[in-house]
């Protein structure tokens, strides 16, 4: 049975990398795959020339897409910002659009911004030990508001569920993160469609 290692040895996560000792990268985006998500288009595409570092990755355990399975692993945002916007996830929908997912902060600052199709916006700041639950419905997206650390979460949601980032590429979020002297700020998103 392909589980039978999961339940005989239980997975183990480094609370400074994210890695478990079982999983496989899924999801790994520079700043040329950020292509339109952040406002300071400008500044990313130096970005992009200078240096193209991983702005974030996300791990997985492949687990099969059925609606009897639950998905899991690891969303690693490295700390940095594009302007005055701070290092974040594409962000996404849920295919089937109902699906909830929790995240668990093992490391770093940071945010979960989540918005539903009807605009209402809701936004929680992420500390390690806090548990971040993004109801269905909601376009979902990891912002890491540390200058210095990486932000490390564990997240869940039904395997079956699929990601929707087209949504988020096509119309971006309402609001955005930037960087006030220092401190965090949400504001409109002036290129929201």
């Amino acid at each position: 049975m392909k589980y039978q290692s999961y339940i005989e040895t239980p997975i183990k996560f480094d609370k400074k990398t994210g890695l478990g000792n079982c999983q496989t990268l899924a999801l790994e985006r520079r700043y040329s795959d950020m292509k339109s998500m952040y406002l300071d288009e400008e500044t990313r595409k130096k970005k992009e020339e200078q240096e193209n570092i991983v702005v974030y990755r996300f791990y997985d355990l492949g687990v099969p897409q059925k609606d009897s399975e639950l998905s899991f692993g690891t969303s690693i945002v490295y700390p940095g910002k594009v302007g005055k916007e701070y290092h974040m996830t594409n962000g996404h929908f849920h295919t089937i659009l109902n699906t909830a997912e929790i995240y668990y902060c093992q490391a770093g600052y940071g945010m979960m911004m989540m918005e539903n199709p009807e605009g209402e916006v809701l936004y929680k700041e992420m500390r390690p030990g806090e548990v971040i639950y993004v109801p269905g419905r909601f376009a979902h997206r990891s912002i890491n508001l540390s200058s210095t650390e990486t932000l490390i979460t564990f997240f869940t949601f039904r395997s079956d569920a699929g990601h929707d980032y087209g949504t988020i590429r096509e119309k971006g979020f309402r609001k955005i993160v930037v960087d006030n002297n220092g401190n965090w700020e949400i504001k409109d998103n002036p290129r929201w469609k």
